[in-house]
């Protein structure tokens, strides 16, 4: 009998192999390729072959795991075709490796499948009243957004829902922005239910993945914690999803495969016939249209937990102060913190940019220090004592034979948090002092230092985007946003809406516990409205706005974006490629193109870029025919095609 088998490789179809053994649509084989054996998946169709003369190999065995559900399969059928990437890719993102595992010992499950602990845990009635609006939608297929201001007590509302769910012997999905925020999420986690969830993310170990991923398929692990990639487990009784922090950007994956992954999340929820839940102080402008649409049903809290208030606000104008040489910290902010630590207050020093300086300058010779890979400054991490650049890893010593003479004389322009940090040391020498960001959180000793965060054995922090994820630090009432002009440049479409969901969320990490708190805003911007506009407690009237702007002007998610991005090594080829692939396109495709144009990081590990964007109507149509036009069109040797559908920024 001859059957469909998908590999997981750059191929959009099965293959047809024999076979005597009994096998059903997403069994998991093991099968002759080429020179080697590989493991694939029964699929749900055979592939199109015009040329019938083809020898037809014989399946090796069947493996001892159960089956991928009818709806999975599904699911990546439609995710391959809604990212443009061949289906074999898209079953890759299951598979370990390509080597799933059959079976280990129960014992190693007993952790994760332990009864749910009776808790005292008590809802007010704000959410009661969410929970009884998320327990009602949580039958099917549904999407229910539960908004809530920042220290509200939404994740005991969505752990209460779902333990009714793991109550009715189903698997729960939680999905998380950041790696980082697992450790105190998972003790969360166990304090509420008293079993471990499964912690699933890039730095867990092989040999747990390969744990977990036996324990989700076989039905003896109940929850999995994760990262974008948890999306992909091959769960056999999921019953929810939820994803906390919808808003976030974290969730795109932008390289390899390039997805979406509350997008996906949403999807695949869809082809599994559950309910999903998004989790948010801020909706996404996308969630907030959908809700406006009633695509979406939405609870919202609005209390604090302990009735705390959200913080007060404070501009400090820079243009009317002058401040120290070599300084970024105005006299009235240290003031304004010195009267928070004489209250026993913890101290958030943020800025959005890690490392010391992200500009270096010799003042002899005016050499200034970027990436020969990418073409972008050089960051000085002082601590590490070298040049890093952040998006190809390249790394170089400080020291350099100057042009004039000697050794350079090194200018240092703009700060970084090492280098806010050094000035708060001086300012506050008796005070702990510590750097909260992606570069110190991803040790070993995040753990540790998260729990001297929460028991105040750290006064001072200075921390990057990563702090406003979701922590709860009990005595932070004093933050300090060092320059908020820093972050509203740039040409991002998302600029206005990221600032927005930032804001709110740093904020949200003071005064959790009811004490008076302050969030202090030193900028040299004279519209202060832009600072009024994004701490608004009522953050919909900022999306109302945004939202009026984008369906004026034809943007997402009013119309679809697919951005292309063409890579080579030769500049002048690959401008003259992406020229002539644009007027392919535009003969056989129903949406404008605009481009080709240099991307703003014009250079990338080595390889030139450039990009085209299509904007079409919201239908698979328009992903359809791309496919289809790609599959076909022969680029020269050396030029590589990335595709990005729903991008969300434009490097």
């Amino acid at each position: 009998m001859k059957f469909p088998i998908l590999l997981p490789n750059i191929f959009n179809h099965p293959f047809t192999y024999e076979s005597n053994i009994n096998l059903a649509i997403g069994d998991f084989v093991e099968v002759p390729f080429g020179k080697s054996n590989i493991v694939g998946v029964v699929w749900d169709q055979f592939e199109i072959n015009k040329n019938k003369d083809f020898k037809i190999k014989k399946v090796i065995r069947k493996l001892d795991i159960p089956k991928l559900k009818k709806g999975t399969l599904n699911f990546l059928n439609w995710f391959a075709t809604y990212n443009i990437v061949p289906k074999g890719m898209a079953l890759k993102l299951v598979l370990l490796s390509g080597k799933p595992v059959e079976s280990f010992n129960n014992e190693l499950y007993e952790d994760f499948s332990k009864k749910i602990k009776e808790n005292l845990f008590e809802l007010n009635n704000e959410q009661e009243n969410s929970l009884k609006q998320i327990n009602i939608s949580n039958q099917k297929f549904n999407v229910h957004v539960l908004q809530g201001t920042t220290g509200s007590g939404k994740t005991l509302v969505y752990f209460e829902a779902l333990k009714k769910i793991l109550q009715k012997g189903f698997q729960g999905l939680i999905m998380l922005p950041e790696i980082g925020l697992t450790n105190q999420f998972e003790k969360k986690f166990f304090e509420f239910f008293g079993f471990e969830p499964a912690i699933w993310h890039s730095g867990i170990t092989k040999k747990n993945k390969e744990i977990i991923w036996s324990g989700i398929i076989n039905g003896k692990i109940n929850v999995v914690i994760g990262a974008r990639s948890s999306l992909f487990l091959p769960f056999k009784n999921l019953g929810l999803i939820i994803v906390d922090e919808e808003h976030d950007q974290s969730y795109k994956q932008d390289e390899g495969i390039i997805y979406n992954a509350r997008d996906m999340a949403i999807s695949r929820a869809s082809f599994e016939n559950i309910p999903i839940n998004l989790i948010t102080a801020v909706p996404s402008v996308e969630t907030y249209e959908n809700i406006k649409k009633k695509k979406y049903g939405i609870s919202k809290l609005v209390e604090r937990y302990k009735n705390a208030s959200l913080p007060n606000y404070e501009i400090i104008n820079l243009n009317h102060i002058r401040l120290e040489k070599q300084s970024w910290l105005s006299k009235e902010i240290i003031q304004k913190v010195n009267f928070h630590l004489e209250k026993k207050d913890q101290i958030l020093f943020f800025l959005n940019r890690r490392g010391f300086s992200p500009n270096v300058l010799c003042k002899k010779c005016f050499n200034s220090f970027s990436c020969p890979n990418c073409s972008i400054n050089l960051v000085y991490h002082k601590n590490k004592n070298n040049l890093l650049c952040h998006y190809c890893g390249f790394k170089t010593s400080l020291d350099r034979n100057c042009d004039k003479e000697g050794t350079c004389d090194f200018i240092f322009s703009g700060p970084g948090v090492e280098r806010i940090s050094e000035e708060v040391k001086k300012k506050f020498p008796l005070k702990k002092v510590e750097i909260f960001s992606s570069d110190t959180m991803n040790k070993k000793s995040s753990k540790e230092k998260l729990e001297k965060i929460t028991n105040n054995q750290i006064e001072i922090l200075v921390g990057t985007q990563l702090i406003s994820k979701g922590f709860h630090f009990p005595n932070l009432n004093c933050i300090v946003v060092v320059d908020i002009d820093l972050s509203s440049q740039g040409h991002d479409l998302r600029s206005a809406e990221k600032n927005l969901q930032l804001y709110h969320q740093l904020s949200g990490r003071a005064g959790r516990t009811g004490q008076p708190s302050t969030v202090y805003f030193q900028t040299y911007n004279s519209n202060t409205q832009m600072i009024s506009d994004i701490t608004n407690k009522n953050p919909e009237i900022f999306l109302e706005k945004e939202i009026e702007i984008r369906k004026k002007n034809n943007l997402p998610p009013f119309q679809r974006f697919i951005s292309l991005i063409l890579t080579g090594e030769n500049e002048k080829i690959l401008e003259k490629e992406a020229i002539k692939f644009k007027n392919h396109l535009e003969k056989k495709i129903n949406g404008k193109i605009l481009g080709p144009v240099s991307a703003p990081i014009f250079r990338l590990k080595r390889k030139y870029r450039v990009r085209l964007l299509i904007r079409g109507p919201k239908t698979l149509k328009l992903q359809n025919s791309l496919a289809l036009i790609i599959q076909k069109y022969k680029f020269q040797s050396g030029i590589k095609l990335s595709v990005d559908v729903d991008p969300i920024s434009f490097n």
